[in-house]
């Protein structure tokens, strides 16, 4: 239509329009739609054109306008830097894979599909678009800069710490009794280990490997625990007749004895001047030994032979196992347990407190229970379990890293290491052909002891060196073999 005709008062249908038509604008090359709308100003004579254009680049030709860039030099830069690129992210083996090119838009829109040529990348049978090619290895961006880039040092995966499978020293110890009640093993400050054999009580230097007699309580008593004061120059003794001993282990010289108990006293633990003595009349006894009196204070509610003592390390609270399956918490002044814990089926001989975390203790059950249990004192509260699959004889805390050790009776006769809280197992150390009732830990918290009914002592390096320490230890590792303690 003229659009002329359209600013016509009086538009004639027969005849035409007696105004010439102006000629219209030229649209460009790229064959975008026209739209001409007019205005009239002024004359009728005179048209104001304004136009508005809406591109569309299904069938531009751009090499018209010359807007590609066939510079040889920057396609050279170009290929030389997607090459480099290639390299790094995928490997030397891969630096002549071709990139997926993006499909032409041409090839799909229906206006253009029958004059338009496809490309060869949309003719390319199995494009790789929106998947990954199976043939291209996944790489980390760590290893992939790893050699291209200096200067660039990546995480490295912590190595898992290795625990030596074999214990580097064995002692024979005669006569060392397999009772599951008796704790007949303890290591000094000072370097000096405890051994209750028959009724002789050994002590064996760690530094120098000298044998010492300390003491002998004749045919009719025999040893039943051994626990050295914290500063490592005393020593407790309990006996099978309800007798507690102190010995000045520097001179070998018995400083008191103290009674209160009917049976055999099994278990010990100290806090400073405070012995504390379990025994299998039930009881726990507090005695003072600066005091006159051979106790201050006693403690009762357990049903059953009392086999496990300790003192946590803030000396504020004692925890206690007994044969009755259960595992009380004392403070400093009680005489009723304040805490009660009853979930082991069986007796609760191992314990340990954690030097780590204040109010964590650990506690291990006997052949019907396998189980080591983990308490939260502060909140009164039981923490997780793991079945161990063998009978629990004990429990340390290593004081380097947050770990422990765990010695196990039947089935297996093996002493274990974990990690916590993920008690994962570090190690696995077998070797004992009884069960293992007896562990003790070195003062520098690298090396524990074990002891066992067929009458060895057994030396281990299960723990790391703490960061401000040496990482040799002065037991000596170079002391191989097998010796004899008395």
């Amino acid at each position: 239509m003229d659009p002329s005709s359209l600013m016509d008062p009086k538009p004639s249908l027969s005849s035409p329009s007696p105004s010439p038509s102006p000629s219209p604008i030229p649209s460009p090359a790229s064959g975008g739609a026209h739209r001409s709308f007019s205005k009239m100003v002024g004359t009728p004579q005179r048209f104001i054109y304004s136009d508005r254009f809406i591109p569309s680049r299904a069938g531009s030709n751009f090499a018209l306008f010359d807007l590609t860039d066939t510079t040889p030099a920057r396609e050279d830069s170009s290929s030389t830097y997607n090459t480099l690129l290639r390299s790094v992210l995928f490997g030397p083996d891969h630096v002549s894979v071709v990139p997926p090119s993006t499909p032409d838009r041409s090839a799909s829109s229906p206006s253009v599909s029958s004059s338009s040529t496809p490309s060869p990348a949309s003719s390319t049978p199995g494009r790789n678009i929106f998947r990954f090619r199976s043939e291209i290895p996944r790489r980390s961006l760590y290893h992939a800069f790893d050699d291209e880039l200096p200067g660039f040092v990546p995480p490295q995966p912590k190595a898992p710490r290795k625990v030596s499978r074999s214990p580097y020293k064995v002692l024979d110890a005669p006569a060392l009794q397999d009772d599951f009640y008796l704790n007949l093993v303890d290591w000094s400050s000072h370097n000096v280990l405890a051994v209750g054999l028959g009724n002789c009580v050994y002590l064996w230097n760690a530094c120098s490997s000298k044998v010492t007699k300390l003491c002998d309580l004749g045919e009719d008593d025999s040893v039943c625990s051994v626990g050295w004061a914290q500063r490592g120059t005393h020593l407790a003794v309990g006996t099978n007749l309800g007798k507690v001993q102190i010995w000045d282990a520097s001179r070998c010289r018995r400083i008191r004895t103290m009674d209160g108990h009917r049976y055999r006293v099994g278990a010990q633990a100290w806090s400073s001047s405070v012995l504390s003595s379990g025994s299998r009349d039930k009881t726990i006894l507090q005695r003072d030994i600066r005091a006159q009196e051979d106790f201050v204070s006693k403690l009762t509610g357990h049903k059953s032979e009392v086999c496990g003592l300790k003192w946590s390390y803030d000396n504020r609270e004692l925890a206690s196992g007994g044969n009755d399956n259960r595992l009380f918490v004392w403070n400093q002044h009680s005489t009723q347990p304040v805490l009660k814990y009853c979930e082991h089926t069986a007796a609760v001989k191992a314990i340990a407190w954690s030097p780590h975390l204040h109010g964590l203790l650990a506690s291990g059950g006997g052949t019907a229970d396998r189980c080591i249990r983990f308490w939260n004192t502060t909140t009164n509260s039981h923490l997780s379990s793991m079945d161990t699959g063998s009978q629990v004889c004990n429990l340390a805390w290593s004081k380097n890293v947050n770990e422990l050790v765990s010695t196990h009776g039947y089935s297996q006769n093996q002493i274990i290491v974990w990690r916590y809280p993920t008690m994962s197992k570090l190690a696995t150390l077998t070797g004992h052909s009884y069960r293992v009732l007896y562990l003790a830990i070195s003062p520098d918290g690298q090396t524990i002891v074990t002891g066992a009914g067929d009458e060895t002592l057994r030396f281990w390096n299960v723990f790391p060196s703490p960061k401000f320490q040496n990482t040799g230890s002065e037991i000596g590792a170079s002391s191989l073999g097998r010796t004899q303690i008395r």
